[in-house]
């Protein structure tokens, strides 16, 4: 639960930044004056030096460059103290990294404990706790562990949102809906979490035995719509859009009444729409990628892939 854009990157470009280490680190200063002259002996001191740092230490840790990471953490530290909490949550991440058996991960689990009973509002250090007990198999004590990080704030979109995570992982659809809407309440502009509560919603669907999925479905349909609608390029939301509209087109008549239940789904005409145009929208990226085009080249080789196999099944339905 460490916020950093690198947590983001494929493992490819994670390896690559991490071989810049040794010039990167050769390039800065190991430590930064306070005097009024500092600017003018090494150039001035900026918040993107440190992200730089902690990006690379993230990076390092990733691909096992441990001693670079080292080195990252100890600029830090001599920068910002042993006892800012950030550095403190970064530190402990590389001792979990760097953990080579299950007794030193419960060693760092106790220095976790520790700080958190000096100061149990030390919220970096209570995300790292709940990320490592969710690692260790934990995950009802690390779904308890999240709940009383909501209790101290309940506007943290990132702790919920490892809620969600964990309560899917259980089967709790239900409660992964509820964490993923608070999410939306605090982001409502998150196209990737509108998509993922679509993705939810398809999983519930698949995992019930009830006869009419027509409102799970038709609320799916909506949250992939808004994905989209967010994010005109998202593979992931068009990935969604095309499997819930399917399912909802092949559905017997009857069984998209709405039954009282509040809910309406869309005609026969509106869903092929939303399908063809979720066909068409993967079929560009698709074939963008596969180009080599640049403007293109940010999408995960695995969805890629999905994407591919998804559109060779509509075209055999097609033929046939």
């Amino acid at each position: 639960m460490t916020t950093s854009i690198v947590a983001g990157l494929p493992d490819r470009e994670a390896l690559a930044l991490a071989q810049q280490a040794p010039t990167i680190l050769r390039a800065h200063p190991r430590v930064f004056s306070a005097s009024p002259l500092q600017p003018l002996i090494s150039g001035p001191e900026t918040s993107e030096i440190w992200t730089n740092y902690e990006n690379l230490l993230l990076s390092c840790l990733r691909t096992g460059n441990d001693r670079a990471a080292l080195e990252c953490l100890e600029r830090l530290t001599m920068r910002f103290g042993e006892k800012d909490e950030r550095v403190m949550a970064l530190e402990g991440l590389a001792k979990e990294a760097m953990a080579e058996t299950d007794a030193d991960l419960q060693a760092v689990l106790k220095d976790y404990d520790d700080i958190m009973k000096e100061n149990d509002s030390n919220i970096p250090i209570a995300k790292r706790r709940v990320a490592l007990l969710r690692s260790m198999g934990r995950t009802a004590d690390a779904i308890a562990a999240v709940n009383a990080l909501i209790e101290y704030d309940t506007t943290d979109a990132e702790a919920w949102a490892e809620a969600a995570d964990m309560y899917l992982e259980e089967g709790l659809y239900s409660q992964a809906m509820f964490a993923l809407d608070e999410v939306l309440a605090l982001s409502p502009n998150a196209w990737n979490v509108h998509a993922r509560a679509g993705e939810v919603l398809l999983m519930a669907v698949a995992s019930s035995s009830e006869a009419s999925p027509a409102s799970q479905l038709t609320e799916a349909v909506k949250r992939f719509a808004r994905s989209v609608e967010l994010c005109d390029d998202y593979l992931r939301g068009y990935y969604g859009l095309k499997l819930a509209t399917d399912k909802l087109l092949a559905l017997p008549a009857k069984s998209k009444k709405t039954d009282g239940e509040g809910f309406e789904v869309p005609s026969p005409a509106a869903l092929q729409k939303l399908n063809e145009l979720s066909v068409k929208k993967l079929g560009d990226i698709v074939r963008h990628y596969t180009a080599g085009d640049q403007m293109w080249m940010g999408y995960n080789a695995g969805e890629i892939e999905a994407a591919k196999k998804l559109l060779e099944g509509t075209a055999a339905k097609v033929v046939r």
